[in-house]
């Protein structure tokens, strides 16, 4: 059973091989990664930082938001 065994490892082995050859002597295609990713990364900068500028700059946020000095307590009534 052995010698079985170790030729069926060895027709694997063999198998592996010849498929990293045949792909390593294969013209490297470019896919939508190659061609487009860098676009689309830009792309989605350019979304992000348009939508945020919009948020800070446009909703009336109000920065230091510490209510410290703005809250003053009512008059006690008795």
């Amino acid at each position: 059973m052995f010698p079985v065994a170790r030729a069926a490892l060895n027709l694997a082995a063999r198998g592996v091989r010849h498929t990293a050859v045949r792909q390593v002597h294969r013209k490297h295609e470019p896919d939508f990664h190659d061609k487009y990713g860098n676009l689309v990364l830009l792309g989605g900068a350019a979304v992000f930082t348009a939508v945020w500028g919009y948020v800070f700059t446009q909703l009336g946020m109000e920065w230091g938001l510490s209510p410290v000095g703005r809250i003053t307590p009512k008059e006690w009534r008795e």
